[in-house]
């Protein structure tokens, strides 16, 4: 099975460290403590500080989080568009735009 996409300019360990420090900087920035991003997130202060130094969090309280931030309008534009590289791929992405189901990559 070949994988659509090739991410070999990054591991997914550094892009997970790239989000966890720009979520650092972002409450940083604020003044807020973590204590206080988990009191008004409802993320467990623990949650917060493992996520900041290990970058290891659920999407659930990284959503939380980012909303407690004023994220929200970011988070929902994840993924919401296409990612194409030739015009072939772009063609099948509008062929298969209302699939409710996948099917098997050849």
């Amino acid at each position: 099975m070949s994988l659509l996409y090739n991410f070999d300019l990054e591991s997914t360990e550094d892009l997970l460290k790239i989000v966890a420090e720009n979520l650092q900087k972002r409450r940083l920035e604020k003044g807020w403590s973590r204590s206080f991003l988990s009191e008004i997130s409802g993320v467990p202060l623990a949650t917060i500080a493992k996520f900041e130094q290990k970058s290891t969090i659920s999407l659930s309280s990284f959503v939380a989080l980012s909303k407690a931030l004023g994220y929200t309008k970011e988070i929902k534009q994840l993924l919401s568009q296409p990612q194409y590289s030739t015009m072939e791929e772009l063609d099948q992405i509008n062929k298969n735009k209302d699939r409710k189901r996948g099917g098997r990559n050849k």
